[in-house]
């Protein structure tokens, strides 16, 4: 179904990590099928490293902005120093960008910008161009930074470490100190994070009726969508492949974002396997577990006795001989390690019963579109408050719980929570039931005349009157 007025020209800014990537590209050709162009732009690290395999729909482009960076950010990267560099350089390349397209004939109707580069906003102001956040975490985590800059910000500061301490801001469940972003910590080490969400918050705050796409969608987060009066937060997720969710596109199996690339024959293993009988263990594209972390989930595993696939990232292709597990013939016996899988693919695969995460929303959401249960295992960042919805608000997993002195949660711990997911209890079987609620109102959402469908071509119509007054 096409758009209202002339075919508007977005240009789509994405921080340059996989999991801004993957999601974004998504966003991008949901954009396309409504009827828009879109203009991809990553830094030109990030855009060498991508999977050039990907289907990518006629009316979707891509132009690339320095950050001063050859290779793009990586997590071992001086975090704070490249945020600084991202912004002076990715400033000035992104204008003359959006200069040149302007130049060529081919001028963007507006900007569209991910997480962590706010000041792609205050560029395209400059430009005179209307933007837009897309918000690519849960809007709990935005609702969550509005009210600690607007009145809870001491409150938080001073409770942050009590274990006893108890939180409600509209919309949202109670929460306690364990469920609040690491970066309100005082032992918090990334400097960039607070600043760069207090930005987010101050460019929406000067804007006239600020609109946030989110990757949601209106029935799993309706009040935290809600939550924040002067901001409209709108759902138009699960932004993952359609393959995967509303089979409009059997095609697209793949986000095309994927940075790291390996074999598939996890998949012919999963094939053998009967349904919902294999754990699946990943931590992401950033989070990794410590050597006695590693230690104490082997253990886990080997004493639940069930079969898993357990993505361990090696560093740059070659495991370190002090990071070998040293019961890794063992636990081969019994499941599969590997480099890297197609995380959506897998999920979506039937023999996959539990999922063992840290929660990053990408994660999280995949799983639930997946119908999933999960064992929330949080580690920093926006991880913990993902684990509180997954525990105690859609109810689709178990979070573990204790850790030792050193921190590190003990495999009796993870043992337990894996069988309370995969048994056959009754708190295992109401997981599995909520599982199945959350993956069909997901595609529901996603289908035409959805919630996420209509939010989104109402935004594609909202534009496309924009080009259409600027035309005249």
């Amino acid at each position: 179904m096409g758009v209202t007025g002339v075919q508007p020209h977005i240009l789509l800014v994405t921080f340059p990590a996989q999991g801004h990537i993957n999601p974004a590209l998504q966003f991008a050709k949901r954009l396309v099928a409504i009827g828009a162009h879109v203009t991809f732009s990553t830094s030109m690290g990030a855009e060498r490293r991508m999977s050039k395999t990907g289907t990518y729909p006629k009316g979707l482009s891509f132009a690339a902005f320095d950050d001063g960076s050859e290779h793009g950010f990586r997590p071992s990267d001086d975090i704070d120093h490249y945020f600084t560099e991202l912004r002076l350089v990715g400033s000035k390349s992104l204008a003359e960008l959006i200069a040149a397209s302007s130049k060529n004939g081919r001028p963007f109707t507006c900007v569209v910008y991910s997480n962590l580069v706010p000041w792609v906003a205050k560029v395209a102001r400059e430009l005179n161009l209307p933007s837009t956040l897309l918000w690519n975490q849960s809007p709990a985590l935005l609702d969550i930074f509005y009210y600690y800059f607007n009145g809870y910000g001491d409150t938080i500061r001073e409770n942050i470490n009590d274990p006893t301490f108890s939180l409600k801001l509209p919309g949202l469940p109670p929460l306690g100190s364990r469920d609040l972003p690491s970066f309100f910590n005082p032992r918090n080490t990334h400097a960039f994070a607070i600043p760069v969400n207090r930005e987010h918050i101050e460019v929406l705050d000067e804007e006239t009726n600020p609109k946030v796409l989110v990757n949601t969608f209106d029935a799993l987060e309706c009040e935290a969508l809600n939550s924040i009066g002067k901001f409209k937060l709108v759902g138009v997720g699960p932004l993952i492949p359609s393959a995967f969710l509303d089979g409009e596109d059997p095609t697209d199996t793949s986000f095309g974002g994927d940075l790291f690339q390996g074999s598939k024959d996890h998949i012919e293993w999963l094939n053998s396997k009967p349904e919902s009988s294999v754990i699946y263990i990943a931590f992401g594209s950033i989070s990794a577990l410590s050597k006695p972390q590693k230690e104490e989930m082997a253990r886990a595993l080997l004493e639940t006795g069930r079969p898993f696939l357990w993505v361990i990232r090696a560093d740059r292709g070659e495991e370190k001989e002090e990071d070998k597990l040293s019961c890794k013939e063992e636990l081969e016996k019994q499941g599969k390690i590997v480099p890297w899988c197609s995380q959506v693919e897998v999920l979506s695969h039937p023999s996959i019963g539990c999922f063992v995460t840290h929660c990053g929303w990408n994660s999280t959401f995949e799983s639930l579109a997946s119908g999933v249960p999960m064992v929330a295992f949080p580690q920093w960042t926006d991880q913990l408050t993902n684990a509180k919805m997954v525990e105690d608000v859609w109810k689709t997993g178990v979070r573990v719980t204790s850790s030792n002195k050193e921190g590190v949660v003990e495999g009796e711990e993870i043992e337990r929570c894996l069988e309370v997911v995969m048994g056959g209890g009754e708190r295992g079987n109401e997981m599995r039931k909520n599982a199945k609620k959350w993956k069909e109102l997901a595609r529901q959402s996603s289908k035409e005349g959805g919630s996420s469908y209509n939010n989104l071509k109402a935004f594609v119509d909202e534009i496309a009157g924009v080009a259409t007054s600027l035309e005249i």
